[in-house]
């Protein structure tokens, strides 16, 4: 029987740091603020790595005393502050699943995530519970938030948070578990192979996608992000994201967690980064920073290293950080769900880029890199949303190309520089990897499913001489007119340079004969000082072929845009529809606009080239 190699485990060195004689067991782990008040935001409560590993322990004794099996699942729904902290790594360490389950979804797909994940056990704060039966149900229905009844689900309950009516009778206080006596014996060893996490990332009703981690690939992960952030005991991390804490305190760092996210409260955010090590950001988090300290509300004080991620970074967006707050140092990070971090880049090397494209950066060690060729037949298989990678691909183990048609196998050197190649499909590996998606690994018995070996990411990749990362779009997002392959990425942001042009998008119109033409939409750069327009999926779109600036980008592209990728029509639109939780832009939905500006009958002719069909 082989032993797991506990050391492999994320938990492994934070319970380490815990023990009795480490260097780190009174060092500040957890520190929780309060909201602000007369006197500003003060400090609530402080707990040492010595009492995190303790609480930790005595949770996941107590879990096990009630019930919890190796294997179970948990759903989790609280917030990151000590006490969730404690309750979801608690769980992990009695060797349960943490079960991420988004409570704003519609009733249907939480029903549906709920029934993937056979959870036998709820974490949850207390004031769900609240909200989502009882007195103020009614309130919370009235506000537009329709939460699911937790308090129904056949399932053992954990509250965090004081009792409020709602919480179901029998359930734990997550504090009573934490103080709970714990046994000389750890209730199970700690096997890096064992699942830890479980996201669900999209899908449908009928089958919810979600990735699943291992505690193994957990620390592999946290590492990095630890080693990207060059952290050190001592100092501080300053984020409402366990993205981020966890590697605090895998570096015997002091995680700094905010009474409130930036989107909620950005000021008193901002304050509490004076003197941080490091903070994670989204781009719409991070433009609220620059906002406030622009405006004077907070000092231009910010952290050593702030790591923006969760989104595209642009480089607007970084040329203004690095302005506003120039002793921060700016870092993009790329990844996904799947696998993160893959990438980082840092901000004056992005913007140093001249090139198309959006440079995401060398992959970071361990990581290993591969451009497949992407024809008609694949891309069609990952037009569906719900199925964009497919976890099954057998690969060489030699890391080398696999399949007839030559695909490009570039991890690159030692020293991490190869020369550039064509643009393919970005497949990804590492031990920072997924084990899989959950439908995969419960087929035909939990466990007992393939782990997958390589993560087909969907996004259509080159690499640059310096052996740097290069997106150019998404396999989905692909236009195929003729025997063209049209990446969007790679030309969209020359035209969105030219003058009067704010945003610029090339969708593919299907046509009946299995071909696509090309539709340019543009829109007009907002006046100074104008706020942007409202978008959203359920606006229509009106589209205009004859607006002043049709007439202007129709003139200037073929000095932009290849030949082959001059689109066959080009139209201007009031906004841009915006569609998911990552509020990107609906190209399908400009897509079905644009289709009766190009009708089926005859070949179309691409702009600038004798005319466009208008």
């Amino acid at each position: 029987m082989t032993v797991p190699d506990a050391a492999r485990h994320l938990l492994h060195p934070v319970l380490a740091r815990g023990a009795a004689g480490h260097p780190s067991a009174d060092a500040v782990a957890l520190r929780r603020w309060t909201r602000p008040g007369r006197r500003g935001a003060r400090v609530r409560e402080e707990v040492t790595y010595a009492e995190l590993a303790r609480r930790i322990e005595a949770t996941a004794t107590a879990l096990a005393r009630g019930g919890l099996r190796p294997g179970d699942r948990a759903l989790f729904s609280v917030r990151p502050r000590p006490a969730g902290v404690v309750l979801a790594l608690g769980v992990v360490r009695a060797g349960g699943t943490i079960v991420f389950v988004d409570p704003g979804s519609t009733p249907e797909l939480f029903s549906a995530r709920v029934r993937a994940a056979g959870p036998s056990l709820a974490t949850t704060e207390s004031l769900l519970y609240a909200v989502s039966r009882g007195p103020l149900r009614r309130l919370a229905r009235a506000r537009g938030l329709l939460l699911p009844d937790y308090a129904s689900l056949p399932v053992r309950h954990v509250h965090a948070g004081p009792w409020l009516p709602g919480v179901p009778r029998g359930s734990v206080p997550a504090r009573a578990l934490a103080d709970a006596a714990p046994d000389a014996a750890p209730p199970v060893p700690l096997d890096p192979d064992r699942e830890a996490l479980v996201v669900f990332t999209s899908g449908t009703t009928a089958q919810p996608k979600a990735v699943v981690h291992s505690g193994g690939s957990l620390l592999a992960g946290c590492d990095l992000l630890r080693e990207v952030f060059e952290l050190a005991p001592g100092d501080v991390v300053h984020t409402d994201q366990m993205l981020l804490g966890i590697p605090a305190l895998l570096a015997g760092a002091t995680w700094s967690v905010p009474a409130d996210p930036p989107g909620r409260d950005v000021e008193t955010f901002a304050r509490g980064l004076d003197g941080a090590a490091g903070t994670y950001l989204v781009p719409a988090d991070a433009t609220a920073l620059l906002d406030a300290v622009e405006a004077g509300r907070v000092p231009p004080r910010g952290p050593r290293v702030a790591l923006v991620g969760g989104a595209p970074v642009t480089r607007a967006l970084l040329e203004r950080a690095t302005r506003v707050l120039p002793r921060t140092r700016w870092v993009a990070v790329y990844g996904m769900t799947e696998i993160l971090p893959v990438a980082v880049v840092e901000a004056r090397e992005k913007l140093a880029h001249a090139g198309d494209g959006d440079l995401v950066g060398a992959p970071l060690p361990g990581v290993s890199v591969r451009l497949d060729p992407v024809a008609d037949a694949d891309r069609a298989d990952d037009a569906d949303p719900a199925d964009d990678a497919d976890p099954t691909d057998e690969t060489d183990p030699a890391g080398g190309p696999t399949d007839a048609d030559g695909a490009v196998a570039d991890r690159g050197d030692d020293d991490g520089v190869a020369g550039p190649g064509p643009v393919g499909e970005l497949v990804l590996g590492g031990p920072s990897l997924m084990a899989g998606y959950l439908h995969d690994l419960d087929e035909p018995a939990r466990g007992a499913g393939p782990r997958v070996a390589e993560h087909r990411t969907g996004d259509l990749a080159r690499r640059d001489a310096a052996g740097r990362i290069v997106l150019v779009g998404r396999t989905r997002d692909m236009i195929i007119r003729g025997t063209t392959n049209i990446y969007p990425g790679l030309f969209e942001p020359r035209v969105a340079a030219l003058d009067g042009v704010g945003e610029a998008l090339l969708v593919g119109v299907p046509q009946v004969d299995g071909d696509e033409r090309v539709a340019l939409v543009v829109t007009s750069a907002a006046a100074p000082g104008a706020g942007p327009a409202r978008t959203a999926a359920a606006d229509r779109v009106a589209l205009d072929p004859d607006h002043p600036l049709v007439a202007h980008v129709r003139a200037a592209l073929p000095g932009v845009l290849d030949h082959d990728a001059l689109p066959d029509v080009v139209l201007h639109a009031d906004r841009v529809p915006l569609a998911g939780r990552s509020r990107k832009p609906d190209r399908a939905a400009l897509a079905r606009a644009a289709a009766v500006f190009l009708p089926g009958d005859g070949a179309a002719r691409p702009a600038g080239v004798g005319g466009a069909r208008a």
